[in-house]
């Protein structure tokens, strides 16, 4: 019996009908919704060239676009880079034996993980000179890569809490009776396997990540969503059109890391992989002690 027949019952006449006639009613639903919307914008001449022509100009893409397209991977990838490393340290920091370590490390987690990112930025940017009385000029960038890190490491220190302790507890027995340390064990046996179950929640994360280099807006972070919609609305009125554009803009990103994860992911399936070969049945042998 394969795994799929025990995990899953192949729907019937009546559930495949069912599905059926709810996917058509689904699809009826989001194609009115979109049919009203972009009625909506054709009636109010959101669609008129004159408001898509900049995006037609290369200095629009040169000057703005691409500029801002810049900062904003500048900041996610810092920020990333930062975010996992704090992930590891206070992920593991969660899994210690030691009470001294693992409390600590489980309140600066949840204690930034409550708070919003939002605040964090603006924590990051004002509080320095607020708590010490003096002048301290923290740029943007510098802010907005704070923020993400405290965030999103937080965040991800429970991912890989998770995934080290949902790989099964034998295989960590198993290399403790061979001589193995806790780090050599942590190392050599948990995480490689904890590695592909946490790739899909860290991808996941990394586009949250991304798309959260845009609250870098409201301190003045120029990325691409203050290029987007701020500047270029400013010059030509047309903050729909611009709207819509940054939005591809950022699917067009995280398609982009997402498929570059997932190659990764399936790499690393096939790299754990291990070939074996198979067996056959020794050769009888002979009472003179040749094969027969």
């Amino acid at each position: 019996m394969s795994t799929t027949s025990v995990l899953f019952d192949a729907p019937g006449p009546r559930a495949r009908l069912r599905n059926n006639i709810l996917t058509l009613v689904s699809a009826v639903v989001l194609l009115a919704i979109a049919y009203v919307v972009i009625k909506g914008l054709a009636d109010k001449g959101q669609f008129e060239g004159k408001l898509w022509q900049p995006f037609l100009e290369a200095q629009v893409w040169t000057g703005q676009i691409i500029p801002g397209i810049v900062a904003t991977l500048e900041a996610a990838v810092v920020s990333a880079v930062l975010a996992l490393v704090f992930g590891v340290v206070f992920g593991l920091g969660r899994l210690s034996d030691h009470a001294w370590i693992r409390v600590p490390a489980g309140a600066v987690v949840e204690f930034f993980r409550a708070i919003p990112l939002l605040l964090l930025i603006f924590f990051a940017q004002a509080g320095p000179a607020t708590i010490s009385g003096y002048t301290v000029s923290v740029p943007a960038f510098a802010a907005v890569v704070i923020g993400l890190t405290l965030y999103n490491g937080s965040v991800l220190a429970e991912v890989f809490r998770a995934g080290i302790l949902s790989v099964p507890r034998g295989q960590s027995e198993a290399g403790y009776s061979l001589g193995l340390r806790k780090g050599g064990v942590m190392r050599l046996i948990l995480l490689p396997q904890a590695t592909t179950a946490m790739m899909p929640a860290i991808v996941s994360q990394m586009v949250v990540l991304l798309k959260d280099t845009a609250l870098g807006w409201v301190i003045a972070y120029e990325e691409l969503l203050n290029y987007g919609l701020k500047q270029i609305p400013s010059n030509f009125g047309n903050l729909i059109p611009s709207a819509i554009v940054i939005s591809l803009v950022y699917i067009a990103i995280n398609l982009a890391l997402s498929y570059v994860a997932n190659r990764l992911e399936r790499r690393s399936r096939r790299s754990s992989k291990t070939t074996a070969t198979v067996v056959g049945a020794p050769t009888a042998v002979g009472v003179g002690g040749g094969a027969t």
